[in-house]
């Protein structure tokens, strides 16, 4: 097992377009989580928040579930059935446990989901890479195995399987975006945040300004069986692979659950024909 700085790399070509913090020093009420920040366009747009003032346990792109047996790993309040969102001292953490690889478009190791007293509920074996997609974007691909460490099926939830409701079924891989003008949000099937949230189309489209004026598209990518698409664009850009969008997920004793995600990141915007050929043409 290799020393561990914390802090990892992904290139493209020879430019960084992503840091990877493997262990954030951050307050537990943010659940504390390797995440990506900042994520890059080719050009160096940046396409990524974290630590927002409207959300400060927004972190980038990340996993993150907010009820895994009854344990927030989302970061602050926990929404709590008849009650609403309450603070409550049930963060967990998802901490590194050792590398698997490490390359300059390549990161593989292991992590374990760990609940406020330090139990680990879920193990992780995670691998991200970076590869090209034309002079104008990159592909961003992150796969996780998750198996139960408990001996028993693990759970997961979310705000609207615990109640909330509105369509607030988040939790999986979440990616907050950078602040901007209000972004446009499509699939091949629909546009705007009412029409996209809780869909389960095979792709969705961010299409951005950040500050300074640079456009960007992301292309997200990478369903699994059950999931939907969480979307924000009004109230804060962010979208999600919900794993328990509008029902809870297991995590069986005796079966591993597999997820695999890729996000297209593109210099300038594409509108929904274009995203539709690129993502054929990727097919």
């Amino acid at each position: 097992m290799t020393a561990d700085p914390g802090d990892e790399r992904l290139v493209v070509a020879g430019v960084e377009v992503a840091r990877y913090l493997v262990r954030p020093d951050l307050d537990p009420r943010h659940g504390p989580r390797p995440y990506l920040h900042p994520v890059r366009t080719r050009a160096g747009t940046p396409v990524t928040d974290a630590l927002p003032a409207d959300h400060l346990w927004h972190l980038g792109a990340s996993l993150t579930v907010p009820d895994v047996a009854g344990a927030n790993f989302w970061g602050g309040r926990t929404y709590v059935r008849g009650t609403g969102y309450t603070w409550r001292d049930d963060h967990g953490v998802i901490a590194h446990t050792g590398w698997r690889e490490r390359a300059a478009d390549r990161l593989d190791h292991d992590l374990d989901w760990r609940d406020a007293d330090g139990r680990t509920l879920l193990r992780e074996h995670r691998r991200l890479t970076a590869a090209p997609a034309g002079d104008d974007a990159w592909w961003l691909d992150l796969s996780a195995t998750f198996t139960s460490a408990t001996g028993a099926d693990v759970h997961l939830g979310s705000p609207a399987t615990n109640g909330r409701p509105g369509g607030a079924g988040y939790g999986g891989f979440f990616w907050r975006a950078v602040a901007g003008p209000e972004p446009r949000v499509c699939t091949v099937d629909a546009v705007g945040e009412e029409e996209v949230n809780g869909s389960a189309a095979p792709w969705l489209a961010l299409s951005g300004t950040a500050p300074g004026g640079a456009a960007y598209t992301l292309v997200f990518s990478g369903l699994g069986p059950g999931d939907r698409w969480f979307v924000r664009t009004a109230m804060y850009p962010g979208v999600c692979v919900a794993y328990a969008f509008d029902r809870p997920a297991v995590v069986a004793a005796d079966r591993p659950r597999r997820n695999r995600h890729r996000v297209l990141v593109v210099d300038g915007h594409l509108d929904r024909a274009e995203v539709a050929e690129r993502m054929a043409a990727a097919a």
